[in-house]
């Protein structure tokens, strides 16, 4: 029997904060980071971009000045020993690189290995690059690692940016929506890109901790490069496992954080999972409409909002919901409520045919 694993710490920089207190401020007024940008040769796009960010220093890129500024307030006064982890989540890391003839530059271990530097880290670095299950998976992994005694504690930090690269290659898939993205809603039609950076500390001490992470689960349903399979199996797997870990039935579950990216075949097949798991009355929303999708740290991202919904008991509404566009019903949040939560169960699912899922039970409070 594995002893606990706890989140005791926790951070973000979005578009709608540059830190944790701001955003929830903004997601409790239900404001949007949402608007219409230019970047690269896509013009007047719809983009969730973080507008001012601070230089803080002038030898890091774009990205890493918002992986920086999320983790240094965690770490600034914190001690760095062999027993303490770092896993990078990122799905693109520093893309630009690739234009500028730097492709060494633009691995994602260069990143990982600056980022720890610069922190002070003693343990070597560790990269979660899945797809958009990146952020949950990571958590998974940091878990693990503590269950098997390898670190006393691991700081997640999971960051990406909008770039031209990346809005390249869902526009070839036809994958964005030309207005703010509606997950879950009939209407439908496409992602809206965001960039995000969050960062967490899971550890074994039950100090100080937010959350327990009671059970997880990662399954591919190896359906398709980019389409997820048709029946939710991967998801209803990952879900499964997590629920058999927890020791607790799908109706403890007290609310959903699901990937919901406002495409018609992702926010389908999360209905199907639900549908089949026996979900379909839980309360359950997407943050899509107030980041955008912001891949390798979306999981992360909602994740840490969900932990203040949980906190606060305070359910969030999914923004840009008008009707139900899924063959399966599912309770969608629409509204603001203040409601007793103990369990909360966040999802994720991307290219490849991967998923995840996390449950979480709160502590101390």
């Amino acid at each position: 029997m594995f002893s606990p694993v706890y989140i005791s710490d926790m951070n973000c920089v979005t578009p709608l904060g540059l830190d944790l207190q701001d955003n929830w401020i903004a997601i409790l007024k239900e404001d949007t980071g949402i608007d219409v940008h230019t970047v690269g040769c896509f013009e007047n796009i719809y983009t969730a971009k973080i507008k001012d960010l601070p230089t803080v220093r002038t030898d890091l890129t774009y990205l890493e000045r918002m992986l920086y500024l999320t983790l240094e307030p965690m770490v600034r006064s914190k001690p760095l020993g062999a027993k303490t982890g770092f896993i990078l989540s990122t799905t693109k890391g520093n893309i630009e690189f690739l234009s500028e003839g730097k492709s060494e530059e633009a691995q994602l271990h260069k990143l990982a290995f600056k980022m720890s530097s610069l922190f002070g880290f003693i343990t070597r670095p560790i990269v979660v690059s899945h797809a958009c299950v990146s952020g949950v998976l990571a958590v998974s992994v940091a878990k693990r690692l503590i269950q098997t005694g390898q670190f006393d504690e691991v700081f997640v930090l999971a960051g990406d940016k909008v770039s031209e690269f990346v809005l390249s290659g869902f526009n070839a898939f036809q994958a964005m929506s030309a207005k703010p993205c509606k997950p879950f809603d009939s209407g439908r039609d496409g992602v809206t890109l965001g960039e995000a950076a969050g960062a967490i500390l899971v550890t074994k001490s039950p100090e100080h901790a937010l959350v327990e992470i009671v059970g997880e689960g990662a399954i591919n349903d190896a359906n398709h490069i980019s389409g997820p399979s048709r029946t939710g199996e991967g998801l209803y797997r990952s879900i499964s496992s997590a629920l058999n870990e927890a020791g607790i039935d799908a109706s403890a579950i007290d609310f959903i954080s699901a990937h919901g990216t406002a495409t018609p075949y992702n926010d389908e097949m999360e209905a199907i999972a639900f549908d089949r798991l026996g979900m379909n009355d839980i309360p359950l929303n997407s943050l899509k409409g107030y980041y955008g999708h912001t891949l390798g740290a979306s999981g992360l991202l909602e994740l840490i909002i969900s932990i203040l919904s949980l906190r606060h008991n305070k359910l969030i509404p999914t923004k840009g919901f008008v009707s139900r566009g899924t063959s399966k019903d599912v309770n969608i949040i629409t509204q603001k409520m203040d409601v007793p939560l103990t369990y909360i169960l966040k999802t994720a699912s991307g290219f490849g045919g991967s998923n995840a899922a996390a449950i979480l039970k709160k502590v101390n409070g």
